[in-house]
C-alpha cells in the first residue's frame, strides 16, 4: 500500500469542489438540492442533500468510471492490495451476486457452504448454475455452524471436478474462519475461482494479529462490506478482483443489475473510509480489538454467559478466529438468544446485530466506546439477576443439513402451490425461509421440507426472530412444487 497515496480521496474532494461551485440544477434528483423538499432538508441536513446529485461529467459515472470515481477505485485496490476494486452502491448482496454471476453461468457447478447468506443462493435463482453444498461442522453446545473442513473440500472437488469455483464465507457472523489459504490453493490447483464472501472482513486488510484475509490468501475476487466494520454508509460495498480477472468482463457483470443512478451519497462515504482505513485502520482496530477483549472477558464473569473466541480455535472447523466478533451465548441462563436481544433493546435501549436461539450478538467496531461496553455488561448482568430461567432444552444447532431435491432456479420458477406449513412435510419448497439477521436460509429453493425444519421455524418465530422469505408474511404456508 502507497501510504503517500491513500492521503487523497478524489472522489469527495470533487464532490466538494462542486457544493461550492452551486451549479443551478436542470437534472435530477428533482428535490433540486433540498429546495423541492424542506422537509427531506430538516431530515437530512443542507450538506447532506446538497451532494445528493446525479451523474455529470465533473463527477464522472459509475457505469462506466473514466476519472474522480475511476482513481477512489484505483486508490481502494491499493489499499485492500487487490488488481481492482470496484465501488458497489447495493450492498454486499450485489457484490456476492457479482462474483457467482462472473464464475457461473446456467448449468455450471459452483462448491459453496451450505450456510451461505441468501445473496449466494438467490445469485442461483437467477443464473441458473448449480450449488454442490457441504455441509458445515456444528458447534452442538454453542448452536453454532462452523468452518468448511479441508477435507470436505477436497471431498466436494473430487466429486465435482468440473466445478467453476470455490465460493467460502469468512469470517462468519459468529466470527469463525476457515483455512483460507489452504482453500483457495486447492480451488486454483484444480482450475476452479476461490470467490470470498468478506462481508464481515473488512477489517481484516487493516487490523493487525487478525485472521488472513482474501486477497492475502490469494483469492480471484473477494466482497467487502465497507459499511459493516469500515466505516462507510449503509448499501456501500467492494468488490475486489485479482490480476488473473477480467476487469472488463467483471464490469459488464456488475452493469447487470447495479442502478445508473448511483448515490453519491454512498459513493463519497466509501473514498472517505477508505482512506481513514488506510491511514488509521491499524490503530482502530487495535482499540477495536481491546475493547471486544475487555468485554469478552466482563461478560464471562457473570454466571450463565459464555462470549466464546479464540480458545475455539482447533486447526481445522474453526481454523481461526475473528476477535473483533462478540458473540455471547445466553442458554446458562434459560433464555434464548433473540429473547435477550429484545430485553436489551426494550428495558436498556441497547441495539445488538442480532439474536438466535442460542446466541447474541454485539459488532464491535471502530465507533464503539470503552463506557458502552460497560453499558452492555451492566445490562447483561441485570438481565441474568431478574429474568434467568432454569436451562431448558434449545435446538443443538443454528443448522439442519438439507435434503435438495432440485436447483434453486428450477424449484423458484416450478409450477407450485402454496399450503399450510404443517401439511409440507415431505414435498419440495419453492422459496426461502430465513432469520435475518443473519439471513443464512433454513429452508432454500429446491429443499425438502422435514419435520425438523418445520419445529425450528415455529420455535424460531415463537421466541421472537425476524423471519422473512416465504410470500406468508407470518410463515403460515409454504410455497411447494406441485
Amino acid at each position: 500500500m502507497n501510504i503517500k497515496l491513500q492521503h487523497d480521496a478524489p472522489l469527495y474532494n470533487a464532490l466538494e469542489k462542486f457544493r461550492r461551485l452551486r451549479v443551478v440544477p436542470f437534472d435530477v434528483p428533482g428535490h433540486k438540492r433540498g429546495r423541492g423538499n424542506t422537509q427531506l432538508v430538516d431530515f437530512l441536513g443542507q450538506q447532506c442533500v446538497e451532494i445528493d446529485v446525479n451523474s455529470m461529467k465533473p463527477l464522472d459515472n459509475l457505469c462506466h468510471p473514466i476519472s474522480v470515481i475511476k482513481e477512489a477505485e484505483d486508490l481502494a485496490a491499493d489499499a485492500f492490495g487487490a488488481a481492482h476494486a470496484f465501488f458497489m452502491v447495493g450492498g454486499t448482496t450485489s457484490a456476492v451476486q457479482s462474483m457467482v454471476f462472473t464464475a457461473c453461468k446456467r448449468s455450471d457447478k459452483i462448491i459453496m457452504p451450505r450456510n451461505v447468506h441468501k445473496s449466494a443462493i438467490n445469485a442461483l435463482v437467477l443464473c441458473g448454475a448449480e450449488p454442490v453444498y457441504i455441509d458445515p461442522k456444528v458447534d452442538t453446545k454453542l448452536g453454532i455452524p462452523l468452518g468448511m473442513e479441508l477435507e470436505d473440500v477436497r471431498n466436494a472437488i473430487k466429486a465435482n471436478p468440473d466445478a467453476k469455483a470455490i465460493l467460502i464465507n469468512n469470517p462468519s457472523y459468529y466470527g469463525i474462519c476457515s483455512d483460507l489459504k489452504s482453500i483457495v490453493d486447492l480451488a486454483h490447483e484444480h482450475g476452479m475461482l476461490a470467490l470470498v464472501d468478506e462481508a464481515h472482513g473488512t477489517h481484516l486488510y487493516f487490523g493487525k494479529n487478525l485472521p488472513l484475509n482474501g486477497m492475502k490468501a490469494g483469492a480471484d475476487m473477494c466482497a467487502i462490506s465497507m459499511h459493516k466494520s469500515g466505516g462507510s454508509l449503509t448499501q456501500s460495498s467492494l468488490l475486489l478482483i485479482g490480476d488473473k480477472i477480467n476487469e472488463g468482463y467483471v464490469s459488464n457483470i456488475i452493469n447487470l443489475t447495479q442502478t445508473t443512478s448511483a448515490s453519491y451519497l454512498l459513493l463519497g462515504s466509501l473514498d472517505i473510509s477508505r482512506r481513514n482505513l488506510a491511514l488509521h485502520g491499524e490503530e482502530s482496530f487495535g482499540k477495536v480489538c481491546e475493547m471486544a477483549s475487555y468485554a469478552r472477558s466482563e461478560i464471562n464473569e457473570i454466571d450463565g454467559y459464555y462470549a466464546f473466541g479464540s480458545e475455539l480455535i482447533n486447526g481445522g472447523s474453526i481454523y481461526d478466529f475473528d476477535e473483533t466478533k462478540l458473540v455471547i451465548n445466553t442458554r446458562g441462563i434459560g433464555l434464548t438468544g433473540i429473547e435477550v436481544y429484545d430485553l436489551l433493546r426494550e428495558e436498556y435501549d441497547i441495539q445488538m446485530e442480532f439474536g438466535d436461539l442460542s446466541n447474541v450478538l454485539a459488532y464491535i467496531s471502530i465507533g464503539d466506546r470503552l463506557q458502552d461496553i460497560e453499558r452492555l455488561a451492566g445490562a447483561l448482568s441485570d438481565i441474568a439477576r431478574l429474568y434467568s430461567k432454569p436451562e431448558g432444552s434449545f435446538f443443538s444447532a443454528e443448522y439442519i443439513t438439507p435434503i435438495v431435491k432440485a436447483t434453486p432456479q428450477e424449484a423458484f420458477y416450478a409450477e407450485k402451490i402454496k399450503l399450510p406449513i404443517d401439511e409440507t412435510v415431505g414435498k419440495i419448497c419453492a422459496e426461502s425461509v430465513m432469520c435475518y439477521p443473519p439471513g443464512i436460509p433454513i429452508l432454500a429453493p429446491g429443499e425438502m421440507i422435514t419435520c425438523e425444519i418445520i419445529d425450528y421455524i415455529k420455535l424460531a418465530k415463537e421466541k421472537g426472530c425476524s423471519m422473512q422469505g416465504p410470500e406468508s408474511e407470518d410463515i403460515s404456508e409454504l410455497c411447494v412444487l406441485k
